[in-house]
């Protein structure tokens, strides 16, 4: 069986990978903040119970760790939705330049992904999971969610940078 070999002109399919690829990630985080911001309430109360860690095991040797100020618990919701909304934001124009073949739409997606993968893995993950045990809670616990988000992120900006995904050129 003859192997065959793509030419630097034969078409490739990685930047329509990209570009939807990128296109769903800044919908599906669009819809998220959307639904912070016009259903403020609910993540809200989910915030509130990590950062108090009301429902973990309530372990004396962690508790000290809790945040019960509703001030600084509606400060972190307020400023992970300012988050999840500039990441939106460029994830759209880095989807439009992939749309276009633009040389800066590679650079684009890494900003916006990596403000994900940094949310959801540091945020998320590290910070509510470990420091303020939300993986004791039964009610209140976001990892399975988080996870997901950085499994699909991370994939994403794995394509973008497969040989052939964007132009190399500007």
């Amino acid at each position: 069986m003859a192997e065959t070999t793509r030419s630097p002109r034969t078409p490739s399919a990685l930047p329509l990978a990209a570009t939807l690829l990128t296109g769903t990630v800044a919908l599906y985080i669009a819809l998220v903040a959307f639904g912070n911001i016009t259903d403020f309430g609910t993540n809200q109360q989910f915030v509130r119970h990590v950062l108090a860690m009301d429902t973990t095991f309530k372990d004396d040797d962690l508790m000290w760790r809790a945040i019960t100020s509703r001030a600084w618990e509606d400060a972190a919701y307020v400023a992970i939705i300012v988050w999840e909304t500039v990441a939106a934001l460029i994830l759209i124009a880095a989807t439009c330049l992939w749309a276009r073949r633009h040389p800066r739409a590679r650079w684009l997606s890494d900003i916006g992904l990596l403000m994900l993968l940094l949310l959801f893995g540091a945020g998320f993950v590290a910070i509510g999971g470990e420091w303020f045990a939300m993986w004791q809670s039964k009610t209140w616990n976001g990892l399975d969610a988080a996870v997901r988000v950085i499994v699909l992120t991370g994939v994403v900006l794995l394509v973008t940078h497969l040989p052939g995904a964007a132009r190399e050129d500007g």
